[in-house]
């Protein structure tokens, strides 16, 4: 039995997590996490999971062993609790967006101490969209221009979304591409002719999107365009917990969705 902690266990993300663990019979909930001050605090998770009492009341801190603490708060929140996991030696799964270099930079650091895998975006198909729009890119080469769009819901605080920075990530490694020089973000008035290597990213926010992502490449005279669409927030939430379920037992370092899905890096 795997023994799992949720942080920021009251938002859409982390009550639907708690919501799956404590319906998974491999696993088994054990702390409930939200910030100081919360209006939750003290109430038993149930309440928010949806499961009635269940004993574990919601906590500010880390008061127990979990084997594995999954995370989707906000960065500040991520890296305080990535410091106790630490501390407690419990395996962090962390899918916090807006993380920026400094915030990366300290979850290097602490995954030298345990296993910790961040990724922006746990869905199963997103990864496996990165893994064929990098094949695509390199076998498509310079004759395609490529564009990634992604639609979120109005109340998602950054942009662009960690996913589409990743897809461009994941593009540039595959074809010599540098995400410093040759990745825009939108444009605006007279942007000139567009040059080779370009990437453009576009993030569009409107009413309660999930998630939508779509590469596109575009030649003279042809188009291909992938796909993916997230319909429901456990699509994220299973890819988490699947997640949770693969770095329990692991050694310390960083890991990613491209190692559970054994996608070569």
């Amino acid at each position: 039995m795997i023994t799992i902690a949720v942080n920021g266990v009251c938002g859409r993300m982390g009550s639907r997590i708690a919501a799956l663990v404590i319906g998974d019979p491999e696993l088994k909930l054990v702390g409930a996490l939200e910030r100081i001050g919360h209006p939750s605090l003290g109430k038993d998770v149930g309440s928010i999971a949806g499961y009635g009492e269940t004993g574990i009341k919601i906590t500010p801190f880390l008061d127990t062993y979990a084997h594995v603490l999954i995370d989707f708060s906000s960065p500040e929140s991520a890296i305080n609790i990535a410091e106790i996991c630490a501390k407690k030696n419990t395996a962090l799964v962390l899918g916090t967006t807006g993380l920026n270099t400094q915030h990366y930079e300290k979850i290097h650091r602490i995954s030298q101490q345990i296993p910790c895998l961040v990724s922006p975006n746990m869905s199963v198909g997103v990864h496996v969209l990165s893994d064929l729009v990098a094949k695509a890119a390199k076998l498509l080469g310079n004759d395609f221009d490529i564009e990634i769009l992604e639609t979120h819901h109005r109340f998602k605080k950054d942009a662009p979304s960690g996913t589409a920075l990743r897809l461009a990530e994941k593009i540039c490694e595959a074809t010599g591409r540098e995400t410093g020089k040759d990745v825009i973000y939108g444009r605006h008035g007279i942007s000139g002719e567009r040059p080779v290597n370009q990437i453009g990213i576009h993030a569009i926010r409107s009413g309660d999107v999930i998630g939508d992502h779509t590469v596109v490449f575009g030649s003279l005279g042809e188009r291909i365009e992938i796909t993916h669409k997230a319909h429901t927030r456990d699509t994220f939430v299973r890819g988490a917990i699947r997640a949770a379920k693969f770095i329990a037992q692991k050694p310390p370092g960083m890991y990613s969705m491209s190692h559970v899905l054994q996608i070569p890096l």
